[in-house]
Order: structure tokens, then C-alpha cells, then sequence
């Protein structure tokens, strides 16, 4: 396995600390008045999508973890595990609910996920950042206040709830960053 000291982070890169594998999501290099310089960093736990913050030493090393992301197609529900299958070699496999996290929310059938996997094991389902979907359900469009920028509940196809302007009615749909859960369009 690689090893990488502090020098070497950047966003995006997993390392194996306490037995758990970790993204880095933010680093700052810190230079006190007095002792030696830290890393501060926050890192997300790939298992739990946890994120915490941490500081270490300066040249403190760390096992870095190869993670492989592949693309898979999402085909349907078994209770609590999703059945996804790779595009090529139609394999399929079961995913449990946990491993998608939050963002499950927006997965819709035929959708293409990415399936994160370190030494030949599931950490991660992730859907696309960006989803169109329809809208099924929000309050008739009313008169209002809307100088202030507002918005209203909408209830889209995947039963996912997110905040829209109060133009947005039943039968739209509209673009939706999973990452955020904000509305970004109204889709044509």
C-alpha cells in the first residue's frame, strides 16, 4: 500500500486512519507562533459520510486507500437492497440502503449510479451530482410576496422534497443538485 504524509493532500484524496477510510473534504496548512507547523483538515468517513475535523503534525503519514468508482445501473428495490448492474458485463449486485446514504432520495429506476469499492468491497453508491426530475405534487401557484426570493415545498417523482420557486408547478420538471438538495432550473 502507498503511503502519503501531510505535504501530499489535497481534496479528494482517501486515507486509512483509525482502521476507517477517509476523504479529504477541506485542508490548511497552519504555521502557529511557536512549535512546529499542522494540517488542518476535515475528512468524511466513507462508510458513515460522517465529517469531522482533524489537525496533525506536519509529515505525519498515513496509508493511503486506492478506491475504484465504476458506474452501474440501478434496475430495482428488494426490501432493503438496491439491485445495480454493470453496463458491460450485466453482472448484478446487491447494495444495501445504507450504502447510498441521504442522496438515495433521487435514485430512480434505470438511473446510473457510481459504486465506490476498496479491495473488492462496497463503500459507496453515489447518484449523479445533477437529477431531472418531475414534479408530483406542490401548492398552486398564489399570489405573494415574492421579493424576497422565496419559495414553496415541491414533492418530486422519487418522493425526494426540495424548495422551489412559486412559479414550479405539478407536471415540471426541474434540475436538482443531490449534493445540496437545492432546485438550481426548470427543465424544457
Amino acid at each position: 500500500m502507498p503511503t502519503v504524509d501531510t505535504s501530499d493532500f489535497k481534496n479528494g484524496l482517501s486515507i486509512i486512519f483509525n482502521n476507517d477510510i477517509w476523504t479529504i473534504v477541506w485542508f490548511q496548512h497552519h504555521k502557529p507562533g511557536k512549535g512546529g507547523a499542522v494540517m488542518r483538515t476535515k475528512l468524511k468517513n466513507l462508510k458513515t459520510g460522517g465529517v469531522i475535523d482533524r489537525t496533525f503534525n506536519a509529515g505525519e503519514k498515513f496509508e493511503q486507500a486506492i478506491l475504484d468508482r465504476f458506474p452501474m445501473q440501478y434496475l430495482y428495490q428488494q426490501d432493503d437492497d438496491y439491485i445495480l448492474m454493470h453496463p458491460e458485463t450485466f453482472d448484478q449486485i446487491q447494495v444495501n440502503r445504507s450504502t447510498f446514504g441521504d442522496s438515495i432520495k433521487y435514485l430512480k429506476d434505470g438511473m446510473e449510479v457510481n459504486v465506490v469499492e476498496h479491495n473488492g468491497k462496497i463503500l459507496g453508491a453515489e447518484v449523479p451530482s445533477f437529477v431531472e426530475l418531475e414534479v408530483v405534487t406542490t401548492d398552486p401557484n398564489f399570489k405573494g410576496d415574492t421579493s424576497s426570493g422565496g419559495g414553496k415545498p415541491a414533492t418530486l417523482e422519487t418522493g425526494a422534497v426540495v424548495t422551489v420557486p412559486f412559479f414550479v408547478s405539478v407536471g415540471d420538471r426541474v434540475k436538482v443538485d443531490t449534493r445540496t438538495d437545492t432546485y438550481l432550473e426548470r427543465v424544457k
